[in-house]
């Protein structure tokens, strides 16, 4: 029977933060991230990492956390209604990219390794990527989504997560998805401990790998002062996002996790205008016509569906 570690888990994503943050400072070339570490209660411990202010990034955050509780917070059993009020270990990385220039989009990843001291012990992992564009580059989300169907290593794979990406990054108020989505997944655990771990170290690499690739195509060019009104105002929606609907956020607070860290994933800058009316471009305009959950960005939904 395979070992379940989440010792091996936290190695890796300790080691993924380190590089996330690394090449981020080399793109910035100029900003610097804040190195922090601080111990949680009953032998948890968390690795912020900050950069503000930066000449490409205005605010990137790459946090490391793991926690030790003598029962889940409600966040997390609402799928699992049959652990409530079970010690757990959990360990995780998350990263939000919010970026100067308008042309570079934000873009988040969160991966987290649950491991449950049940009556039988319970593991399970979850995450996934996604990007959120102010000025829509169609080649960049074909791009995007090329790299998450090549890390789903399979059609049916790609469409089950990303459909899971669109439904969660959804606002329902707004009648529109947060950005262009990306993949998405919880309660991973079927392939077995080994493969579901390979799966999501992949899901690493491969975000830091595309997300890269966009931002050095994006970076040098000029923006206006009208796109980065547009861009303030398209942060607001994320905001609206991270503060009522991510179950992240919710967990943070209710685990008793630092609440710096645990809204360090809020743009820096935002703006909201009342009955605003901004006459922004056809390009900006066109912005939200993609923002809407089941678009087929590579043209494969038809054959991913099992006909037999």
């Amino acid at each position: 029977m395979t070992e379940v570690s989440i010792e091996t888990v936290k190695e890796f994503f300790v080691d993924l933060q380190e590089r996330i943050v690394g090449t981020f400072e080399e793109l910035d070339s100029v900003g610097k991230f804040l190195e922090e570490a601080y111990d949680s209660p009953n032998g948890g411990f968390a690795q912020p990492r900050v950069l503000t202010n930066g000449d490409l990034f205005e605010k990137a955050a790459v946090q490391f956390s793991y926690s030790v509780g003598d029962r889940l917070p409600s966040a997390a059993t609402e799928r699992h209604p049959n652990l409530a009020n079970c010690p757990f270990r959990a360990t995780a990385i998350s990263v939000i990219v919010h970026p100067r220039n308008p042309h570079v989009p934000t873009t988040h990843l969160n991966l987290r390794m649950f491991l449950v001291e049940a009556q039988e012990p319970t593991w399970f992992f979850g995450g996934g990527f996604d990007l959120t564009p102010y000025i829509p580059f169609e080649e960049d989300t074909r791009f995007w989504h090329e790299q998450a169907r090549a890390v789903c290593g399979s059609d049916a794979r790609y469409v089950e997560m990303k459909e899971n990406c669109d439904q969660y990054f959804y606002l329902p108020h707004r009648g529109e998805t947060r950005g262009v989505g990306g993949i998405f997944f919880d309660d991973f655990n079927a392939d077995g401990f080994n493969d579901c771990f390979k799966f999501v170290k992949a899901v690493g690499e491969t975000f830091l790998r595309a997300y890269t690739t966009i931002v050095k195509r994006r970076a040098h060019l000029k923006w206006t002062s009208e796109e980065e009104e547009w861009m303030l105002i398209r942060r607001g929606r994320y905001a609206e996002f991270n503060l009522a609907i991510d179950r992240g956020t919710k967990y943070g607070m209710q685990s008793g996790r630092r609440i710096e860290s645990v809204l360090a994933s809020l743009p820096p800058r935002v703006i909201w205008l009342y009955q605003h009316e901004l006459l922004v471009s056809e390009k900006l305009a066109n912005l939200t016509s993609k923002l809407q959950p089941g678009i087929d960005w590579l043209g494969i939904v038809d054959n991913s569906v099992d006909k037999s």
